[in-house]
């Protein structure tokens, strides 16, 4: 059988149901996304039941959405892939047995993809990008450095020690009083602020042993809003002085935090690209230091757009076709996995 041309990809792996139809793996014909932030608004976070129920009432109207606006039917798809981890066991499973039972139902190739390997498609499929690339991975669950030699071939180079970045940004974010999301509630916020006026701490990695670490910039704002003695109680939002102050020098040390680490990995992996990819890729301070910096130091900085740094099945799909492309297949039997 020829190469599938024309792939369904389908996520599902958190808070977002979505689906997407695209060509040569580069060419988005539909990409569709159904968010859940109004439904998990209430309790501050995802709360991983309700998302599987909402991913249930979605997917079906996500997928036929994807085909209608793409002006396709099933009959046409040539392929299909299914984000399998990592994630929330219970999404996970909805998208990933709605993928298995059209794969069966139409006897199509289908495969299985990793989440985090999708992300890092999304920059490679939006820019001619010579691989390898250093590729800095920052979301709310996940932020690490990868070597990328091929597009399902990544050598981690470094992980977080405690928060993701995107973590730390909520966790702040609830400390000031914003509304869920954190990220972009507080970089919001820090647009009115002061990235100067406090100095909050940049983690530093050990020499030969690189690495992130966001709970103690996160701690240094909690002790800083209790007047620096640990004991007090953390004063309501309204009782918080500069807050955009806050939000804006927070926001410059977690940042300042990504960037010196990627860049020097980059060059101790004598790589000449870097990409940044997830949720916190989109993070107008991150693109403007980290592309800042980069080009200081001779790297080439790549980001997907807004849209495909979030939760997205196009990126499924564009990786889904090179997998397929290169005869990867999935059998029946596959499962999903909460970790990579």
């Amino acid at each position: 059988m020829s190469s599938p041309r024309l792939v369904l990809g389908i996520e599902s792996s958190c808070d977002e149901t979505a689906a997407a139809v695209v060509r040569d793996g580069r060419e988005v014909l539909s990409s569709v996304v159904v968010s859940q932030i109004a439904i998990h608004a209430k309790y501050g976070g995802v709360v991983p039941e309700v998302a599987g129920r909402a991913h249930l009432d979605q997917i079906v109207p996500v997928i036929d959405r994807a085909l209608e606006e793409a002006g396709l039917d099933l009959g046409q798809i040539d392929g299909l892939a299914a984000t399998a981890r990592p994630g929330l066991v219970g999404s996970l499973l909805v998208g990933f047995s709605a993928a298995k039972a059209l794969a069966f139902q139409r006897s199509l190739p289908w495969v299985d993809v990793h989440h985090i390997e999708a992300h890092v498609y999304a920059a490679l499929m939006e820019h001619e990008i010579e691989l390898p690339v250093c590729a800095l991975v920052v979301s709310g669950g996940h932020t690490a450095l990868y070597r990328v030699e091929a597009f399902d071939r990544m050598q981690l180079l470094a992980k977080t020690l405690d928060d993701a970045a995107g973590e730390a940004f909520d966790k702040v974010a609830v400390l000031l009083g914003l509304a869920y999301p954190g990220g972009p509630s507080v970089s919001k916020l820090a647009l009115e602020g002061d990235p100067e006026r406090f100095a909050f701490p940049r983690y530093r990695a050990k020499p030969g042993r690189p690495s992130f670490s966001f709970s103690g910039l996160k701690t240094a704002v909690l002790y800083h809003l209790r007047g620096g003695d640990a004991t007090q109680p953390t004063p309501p939002p309204e009782a918080i002085e500069d807050r955009a102050d806050v939000a804006a020098s927070f926001e410059a040390a977690a940042v300042a935090s990504l960037v010196r680490p990627t860049l020097d990995a980059a060059e101790e992996q004598g790589l000449e690209r870097v990409v940044a990819v997830g949720g916190v890729a989109c993070n107008q301070r991150l693109r403007t230091e980290l592309t800042a910096a980069g080009t200081a130091r001779g790297l080439k900085v790549h980001f997907p757009s807004p849209a495909y740094c979030t939760d997205n099945a196009a990126m499924i799909a564009g990786l889904g076709y090179q997998l397929l492309k290169g005869g990867k297949r999935a059998q029946l039997d596959a499962d999903v996995s909460p970790r990579g």
